[in-house]
């Protein structure tokens, strides 16, 4: 119930029509997976991502059945990334009111093997440039007079490790996740919901690139151990992720704020 006591309709719940989206390495996978809901929901999206060749061709995708996208080639690791996102939305669609941090890497090494050079490089990747975005996206919202909703992409290795290996990849993860939730206490006044999804394995076209550092009979074993241990006897698809964000990112979740959403088959229960 609003407050008002009027029930919205399910189909005004998740229409987003006139809203814009912003969605970071959203060319693949996960992310591709997000950009597409996002836009059959009805909004504008703006797809950032350090490959313009698949977001243009996803973008195109889009608008060929009748919706509004957008592209941005961006490197996250630059201070300014955040700003350049924004402005680009600007320029393409005049405001922004949804912001999705699905970018981030996960490099497969053990910390004692790890440069500081490699270790900043996942920090910086998975963690600053949440910061970054965020903030800007922040500033942007206050002087629309605010509102807006923000899916922050997390990791069940936010909440318990998977593996040896990637130490650099949780201690990111966990810092998304503590981000989250202060970050949606401080926003909270301006009306901004903060939110986070913590996936568990989910079966994409760069699963198996990602994990760099691994020979292919070490993947294929940690595939197959990590698969043991999910209840429901799957691998995630990309879109078991995205219609969560979905719900985050529309009033579905309009009293939700600071949370960490779980989608993992069940394997944490193990």
């Amino acid at each position: 119930m609003t407050q008002n006591n009027v029930t919205p309709r399910l189909q005004d719940l998740l229409n987003l029509d006139g809203k814009v989206a912003i969605v970071t390495g959203g060319a693949r996978g996960i992310g591709h997976g997000i950009v597409m809901r996002l836009a059959e929901a009805g909004a504008s999206v703006l797809i950032a991502d350090r490959t313009a060749k698949e977001a243009e061709d996803e973008r195109d995708a889009i608008v060929g059945r009748g919706g509004k996208a957008a592209v941005v080639e961006v490197d996250l690791e630059n201070t300014d990334s955040g700003d350049q996102i924004i402005q680009a939305a600007l320029r393409e669609f005049g405001r922004v009111d949804i912001l999705v941090n699905n970018a981030g890497i996960y490099p497969f090494k053990p910390a004692m093997q790890m440069t500081v050079e490699e270790w900043d490089h996942v920090q910086n990747v998975n963690l600053r440039a949440m910061f970054l975005t965020c903030t800007a996206f922040a500033s942007q919202i206050g002087e629309q007079g605010g509102g807006g909703a923000i899916v922050n992409i997390g990791s069940i290795d936010a909440i318990h490790p998977s593996a040896v290996g990637l130490a650099a990849y949780d201690a990111s993860k966990g810092g998304a996740l503590m981000f989250t939730k202060n970050f949606a206490l401080e926003v909270a006044p301006m009306g901004i919901r903060v939110n986070m999804i913590a996936p568990g394995g989910i079966a994409t076209e760069g699963t198996s690139a990602g994990l760099t550092g691994m020979t292919p009979e070490q993947l294929q074993a940690m595939q197959q151990q990590f698969m043991a241990l999910i209840p429901m006897g799957r691998m995630g698809a990309p879109d078991d992720i995205a219609t969560v964000a979905l719900a985050l990112a529309t009033p579905l979740t309009a009293y939700m704020t600071g949370a960490v959403v779980v989608v993992d088959g069940g394997r944490l229960l193990r």
